[in-house]
């Protein structure tokens, strides 16, 4: 597939943004951007639930980005949402909302994986280099801090501090004083303490601000003349000196210099403590600026997808070689569940193209729980598909992914919250069905089968001499036809060539 046009949604805790690129080779050129400040980590009470305010403003700010994407086709545009919607208790009613209003799924991203993103963007918005960047981008809710080699992460981390979460932590009312800033400081050292000799000792050569906080402090400091003379970016000495300022005016709304935006006047304060304690904890004395950051990398991961050069493919193969899953054993099961699944959909059509990467995906990682217990392997896999750092996949991808690996085997009311007709039900009879064929772990041949689907369950049509020949492998088939009909779907095992059924 080819498109001229992609676009990349972020919905920020501060401000979201809409990046539109044209695709030209295997390069993205911007051609539109548009940006509204939604605030919506301001609305988080201390009950972790975004309010009714923000919850109406990112509905309208993403109406009018839907409005813009309307004629885009869906593989087209990935919106992605990070730290204020992960730790909003009333998420996924919000993002029903979001959804229908912008027109396009949204991904709910964990921090590494924004942290991989941003780090895309801003080495795309870079003039190429071969040593080793540190990109530190300070958000809402969350600050990344990557290095990276080219346009690829090296290392990752997202810290739980951001410029909103410290306005309403330590500036509530908008006042600034030695003592306030000073623990605002102190607090964003004590998690800086926690990532920064592992990142010295791996080390960088240029160190990249990027997003909004990056660019208005770059911004303030060169248009007021306070870094040293001939010196541009961010340094310890323009930080120190603006830092000083700050404290003198008691409110970044009396501190008056040029570059200040009025959006992000209230959460200035916490922007430059956090910046200040970064450059304090890693020893930095200046940096650069990207202009590239979550948005852009969106692109450039959606790009690679259209590409063939898949994030999730890399890591499911890392995954399989961490947990030394025994490949041979996932191609005998991979082999018979697609040609399972291709006698139910087609395989090459682009409506079922999901589908088919979730079933490769499950099988080439529904053994990685034996590394845990050899004993309910389903139930390990599954939580550890559920919570791990999983470069390319959202939340609900993993979501999706440990499903099906807790659906391999075992009772299936686990699943009964899923509801009828589903096409995950699909892809774990699927998987079900290709895992018990191959429990003796050998190439033994085996027998012809049809499998079909109807809107009350599944048929599997099986040479009625091999079940004889089987008896343990029969005897499985009959109590899954049991599984099957506690949670209100009917399989039946029928033998070929006219014999009596099975079940």
């Amino acid at each position: 597939m080819s498109y001229e046009l992609i676009a990349g949604v972020d919905l920020g805790s501060n401000s979201f943004r809409l990046q539109i690129g044209r695709v030209v080779g295997h390069q993205i050129h911007p051609l539109d951007a548009y940006k509204e400040a939604v605030r919506l980590g301001s609305g988080l009470t201390r009950e972790k639930l975004l309010d009714h305010a923000s919850q109406q403003r990112a509905v309208d700010a993403l109406r009018r980005f839907g409005e813009r994407l309307r004629d885009f086709p869906p593989e087209t545009v990935r919106a992605v949402t990070t730290d204020a919607m992960r730790v909003a208790r009333n998420a996924p009613m919000v993002l029903r909302q979001a959804e229908l209003a912008l027109g396009f799924p949204i991904e709910v991203i964990g921090g590494r994986e924004e942290a991989r993103l941003i780090f895309i963007g801003a080495a795309n918005a870079l003039p190429p280099a071969e040593h080793r960047r540190l990109v530190v981008d300070i958000g809402g809710g969350s600050t990344e801090f990557i290095i990276g080699q080219g346009t690829e992460s090296l290392l990752m981390e997202s810290l739980f501090m951001g410029c909103i979460s410290y306005r309403q932590r330590f500036f509530p009312e908008g006042r600034v004083d030695k003592k306030r800033f000073r623990a605002a400081e102190l607090s964003a050292a004590r998690e800086i303490e926690a990532i920064a000799v592992d990142y010295q000792r791996f080390g960088w050569q240029e160190a990249v601000g990027s997003s909004g906080s990056a660019q208005e402090l770059a911004d303030i400091l060169a248009l007021n003349e306070l870094n040293p003379p001939g010196v541009g970016g961010i340094t310890r000495e323009g930080l120190s000196r603006l830092r000083q300022l700050l404290i003198e005016a008691g409110s970044a709304e009396a501190l008056g210099l040029r570059g200040m935006r009025s959006e992000r006047i209230l959460i200035l304060p916490g922007a430059i403590a956090i910046m200040s304690a970064v450059f304090s904890e890693l020893s930095i004395e200046s940096m650069t600026y990207s202009d590239g950051a979550l948005p852009l990398g969106v692109l450039y991961d959606l790009l690679g997808r259209f590409e063939h050069h898949d994030t999730r493919d890399e890591t499911v193969g890392e995954f399989m070689r961490r947990y030394q899953v025994e490949e041979l054993q996932v191609r005998r099961v991979e082999r018979t569940a697609l040609m399972l699944l291709g006698q139910l959909i087609k395989l090459d059509s682009p409506a079922h193209e999901d589908d088919v990467h979730f079933l490769r995906w499950a099988v080439s990682l529904h053994e990685i729980g034996t590394s845990v217990a050899h004993s309910e392997v389903h139930k390990h896999g599954a939580y550890i598909l559920g919570h791990a750092d999983m470069p390319g996949f959202s939340k609900r991808d993993q979501a999706r992914l440990a499903l099906l690996v807790l659906g391999q085997r075992g009772k299936l009311q686990k699943l009964a919250s899923m509801p009828a007709g589903d096409p995950n039900w699909r892809l774990v009879f699927c998987l079900r069905l290709a895992v018990l064929l191959h429990r003796a772990r050998d190439d033994h041949q085996l027998p012809e089968l049809v499998v079909r689907e109807s809107p009350v369950g599944f048929q599997v049509d099986v040479a009625g001499h091999w079940l004889t020949d089987n008896p343990v492998s029969a005897a499985a088939l009959d109590d899954e036809t049991v599984l099957w009909r506690r949670v209100g779907i009917k399989l039946r095992i029928k033998p070929m060539a006219g014999e009596t059924s099975a079940a």
